[in-house]
C-alpha cells in the first residue's frame, strides 16, 4: 500500500495514541485527516505541523450523519476520496484502577457509553466510507483494540467489554467486506504510558504491564 497516494481517516486523531498515528501515517506520506470532537486547539496544531496534506474535521463519531458530512467535507477538501479509516476515538474514560467501578455497582449506562464510543463509532465511519471503498474496489479499516480482553491486568469492565464488542465486529465486517476489496483489522495495544486517559494509573502498574509484555 502506497501511502503517498491515500487519505487516511484518523478519528480521534488530535491527542494521545490518535496524534501519533496521525504523525506516523504522515510520515509515511500519507494524506491525514484528523476527526476530533472537542480539541479543536489540538487538531489545528497538528495540522500546522504537518502541513498541507492534513486536515482537521470536527465530527462526534456516534452521530451517523455528522459522520457523512465529515466523509462529504473531507471529499471536497482533497477531490479525492478516503481510502483508509484508523477508528481510534473513545468515548471519556480515565484508565484509573483504584477508582474505577467494582462489578457489584457498574451501572449499565457506562457500558453503554462505552459501546456507543466504540462500536457505534467504528460502525459510522465504516457505512459512511464504504460507497467510496466499494467503488474503489480497495479500502482498509484499522480498529484500535486492546490486550485487556486478553489478559485483564486491571478489570475495567465497561472499557473491556466495549473494545471485545468491536472485535467481534472487526472479524465479521472482515469477512463481509473482504470480497469487495476492503480488508478489516484490528491492533490490540497495551496502556499507553502516558496520555490524558491513562494520567491517573500509578506507575507501578505501568511497570507490571512493561513486565509482562515479550
Amino acid at each position: 500500500m502506497q501511502l503517498a497516494k491515500q487519505w487516511v481517516l484518523v478519528t480521534g486523531g488530535a491527542r494521545g495514541l490518535g496524534a501519533a498515528i496521525t504523525r506516523a501515517l504522515a510520515r509515511e506520506g500519507a494524506g491525514v485527516i484528523i476527526n476530533y470532537h472537542q480539541s479543536a486547539a489540538a487538531a489545528q496544531s497538528l495540522v500546522r505541523e504537518l502541513g498541507p496534506r492534513a486536515i482537521a474535521l470536527q465530527a462526534d463519531v456516534t452521530d451517523a450523519a455528522a459522520v457523512r458530512e465529515l466523509v462529504r467535507q473531507a471529499r471536497e477538501a482533497t477531490g479525492e476520496p478516503i481510502n483508509a479509516v484508523v477508528n481510534n476515538a473513545l468515548a471519556q474514560f480515565k484508565f484509573d484502577g483504584d477508582a474505577r467501578p467494582k462489578l457489584g455497582d457498574i451501572a449499565w449506562e457506562r457500558f453503554a457509553q462505552q459501546i456507543e464510543g466504540a462500536v457505534k463509532g467504528a460502525l459510522n465511519t465504516m457505512q459512511a466510507l464504504l460507497p467510496d471503498m466499494r467503488a474503489q474496489g480497495f479500502g482498509r479499516i484499522v480498529n484500535v483494540g486492546t490486550n485487556l480482553f486478553q489478559n485483564p491486568v486491571v478489570p475495567y469492565h465497561d472499557y473491556t467489554a466495549a473494545k471485545a464488542a468491536l472485535l467481534s465486529l472487526t472479524r465479521t465486517a472482515a469477512g463481509d467486506l473482504g470480497p469487495d476489496g476492503v480488508t478489516v483489522n484490528m491492533v490490540s495495544g497495551g496502556l499507553l504510558r502516558t496520555t490524558d486517559a491513562s494520567s491517573a494509573t500509578p506507575e507501578a502498574v505501568f511497570d507490571l504491564i512493561a513486565g509482562l509484555t515479550p
